[in-house]
């Protein structure tokens, strides 16, 4: 069975959950919020359209990646649909080490929490702004969610999903360091995931990257999230104490799908 798509908002309404594991964390004044983010309306290029090199790399790219059905790269696309916060951040567990669970982490969470919802709204400007349609559109196409009426509505430049993984994996750079070429990786493949999916142009993804870069550097540099992040090491740390190991068989089909691009792979 297909399973449902889960889009950038997921995040945001996990929000109420985030506050009340937080909720015992003061930060200061003045919150990050969607002002603190840079409008990539300015900074990122004009999508590819018909008729252009560059559309025409993002239609090869998307149908042969449509072969990739039923593969163990598809199933870790449908996981990275899922952007509930406990299930996407734990998605970080291998990158990082060890699991990383969302409840043992209540100020890690509020971080995210934050930056979520103001990358929620600087994605939703940008979407209505280009509004591209997404490759699955006038054709049948596999692709790795439902298909519904929300999802067909969305437009997809650029990719959400890949903001809120790429910019996670940044934010869990600064905290572990000494992970942060794993974490990156992992960041990555979560983009790619959307081109598996079917649900997004490459050039989508890579715009993704891109925001996410910015949106990171101003969450990082808000003062009310560093005033938080030496307790989130805390939790990071007390979690890595642990020791307890991610799913081996998840870290190997992350370990394997980040030797295959599909931006690269023929």
């Amino acid at each position: 069975m297909t399973p449902p798509i889960s889009g950038r908002n997921s995040f945001v309404r996990g929000g109420f959950l985030l506050c009340l594991l937080a909720s015992c964390t003061t930060a200061p004044t003045q919150p990050l919020d969607t002002a603190h983010l840079p409008d990539e309306r300015l900074a990122l290029a004009t999508p590819p359209s018909v008729g252009l090199a560059s559309q025409g790399d993002d239609d090869r790219i998307f149908a042969r990646t449509r072969a990739l059905k039923g593969s163990p790269r598809w199933a870790l696309a449908q996981s990275d649909a899922d952007l509930r916060p406990a299930p996407f951040l734990k998605g970080f567990s291998c990158a990082a080490g060890f699991t990383i669970d969302i409840f043992q982490a209540p100020t890690l969470a509020r971080i995210l929490d934050m930056m979520a919802k103001a990358e929620s709204g600087r994605t939703s400007e940008e979407k209505r702004y280009w509004k591209r349609k997404r490759p699955f559109i006038g054709n049948d196409a596999p692709i790795c969610v439902a298909r519904d009426e929300r999802l067909a509505k969305s437009p997809s430049y650029p990719s959400g999903h890949t903001i809120a993984g790429y910019s996670t994996a940044l934010v869990l750079s600064a905290l572990l360091p000494e992970r942060s070429a794993e974490l990156l990786q992992r960041g990555r493949v979560v983009g790619e995931s959307r081109i598996i999916c079917g649900v997004h142009w490459a050039s989508d993804v890579a715009a993704g990257y891109q925001a996410a870069g910015a949106f990171a550097v101003a969450t990082l540099e808000n003062p009310a999230i560093r005033a938080l992040m030496p307790k989130a090491r805390e939790e990071l740390l007390a979690m890595q104490a642990e020791k307890t190991r991610p799913d081996e068989a998840r870290c190997a089909l992350e370990a394997e799908a980040a030797t295959h691009s599909p931006f690269t792979d023929d």
